[in-house]
């Protein structure tokens, strides 16, 4: 069901004809709901957004967002129903993004930081941040030292 009215800034059937590589898609309850942590925590442009749909992009990393509604025949709309967790066990890393600045935003707006910015010992500074939807975001710079 598209809660959308209207056209979208490009046509579906375009837009994926132009994916290429690895993207990402993630199913979330709410899109409104969902771009203050992508806008203002990983300070990703919003490419595009509407009720069903949106694209984020920060530095050469692209993400979509897809309203749960809009899965309706979706195989995982059955797990989605029953509240299960979302993305268990995956760790969506954004490379340039200043780990301390997202966790600050996330704290700022009342996010879960399951770990605060860190500098590891594999060369990056990093945090550990939840999203609206329980999807982990590890934003993270290399290390100055």
């Amino acid at each position: 069901m598209k809660l959308r009215t209207g056209d979208p800034w490009v046509p579906a059937p375009a837009y994926g004809r132009s994916l290429q590589g690895l993207s990402l898609n993630l199913l979330v309850r709410d899109i409104v709901a969902a771009l203050p942590f992508h806008r203002d925590v990983l300070d990703a442009t919003v490419v595009y957004s509407d009720p069903d749909f949106a694209v984020l992009r920060h530095a050469e990393a692209e993400w979509m967002l897809h309203a749960d509604h809009t899965y309706l025949e979706h195989p995982l709309q059955h797990n989605l129903r029953l509240g299960l967790a979302r993305g268990v066990g995956a760790e969506l890393r954004l490379h340039g993004r200043d780990p301390d600045a997202a966790e600050a935003a996330a704290r700022r707006l009342g996010f879960t930081v399951l770990a605060a910015a860190t500098d590891k010992p594999h060369g990056l500074r990093e945090a550990y941040l939840l999203d609206a939807d329980g999807y982990l975001w590890v934003p993270d710079v290399p290390r100055t030292s």
